[in-house]
């Protein structure tokens, strides 16, 4: 067993497990999805595979384990940028989109993202799902004070964009701050041209 390195056992298991899932996005990041193992990750961390079995059962649970302990900490990054925003829905909206891109472009929340994706059991995956609700909660928030109709769907549709927009800028190279700008166009004002500010006549000089 290994020496507990804590005051208590159930302290000891804490830090341990966050040093895993920390080692876990590390070698994800260096190597590629495919590299995470459990055997990998037991050579990096230093832990013989049955001490690792005492966290992880198999390679599916250690990816919903990582994927759960980084929606917690999007959710309060979003939180806190929709706050700095102020007031203004439109301001909280682009807030809301450029965090989450800005998030994509971290290599290690983008591959959290990425291992979301893969195939996991049904109960791993509505744990993930339930999680990633925390996301949208902070918008369905916003949405519901600013008196938006059905505020938790909105916001799950928001969020439909947000993720495209966020495909589009991992996978195609496109450049972030037009994919975002076109992300909030399309979120407030949908498919209908935003038409530029009139210039205010200004009076002829007298002759």
């Amino acid at each position: 067993m290994p020496r507990i390195t804590a005051p208590t056992v159930a302290e000891h298991r804490s830090r341990q497990l966050a040093v895993l899932l920390d080692a876990a996005r590390d070698l994800v990041v260096e190597e590629g999805p495919a590299a995470l193992t459990l055997a990998a990750l037991a050579r990096r961390a230093g832990l013989s595979r049955p001490g690792l079995y005492e966290y992880f059962r198999s390679r599916e649970s250690l990816v919903a384990a990582i994927v759960e302990d980084e929606l917690p900490r999007a959710a309060e990054t979003v939180r806190q940028a929709l706050d700095e925003a102020g007031p203004d829905l439109a301001a909280q909206i682009r807030a809301y989109v450029h965090v989450q891109i800005e998030m994509m472009r971290d290599p290690r929340h983008a591959t959290v993202s990425t291992l979301a994706v893969q195939s996991l059991p049904a109960t791993d995956v509505q744990r993930i799902l339930d999680g990633h609700g925390a996301v949208i909660t902070p918008l369905a928030d916003v949405l519901t004070r600013a008196g938006v109709p059905d505020p938790e769907l909105r916001a799950e549709l928001v969020q439909a964009v947000v993720d495209a927009a966020a495909r589009r800028v991992q996978h195609d190279g496109a450049t972030a701050d037009a994919v975002a700008g076109a992300a909030v166009a399309q979120i407030l004002h949908g498919l209908t041209p935003v038409k530029p500010p009139r210039r205010r006549r200004t009076a002829a000089p007298p002759s």
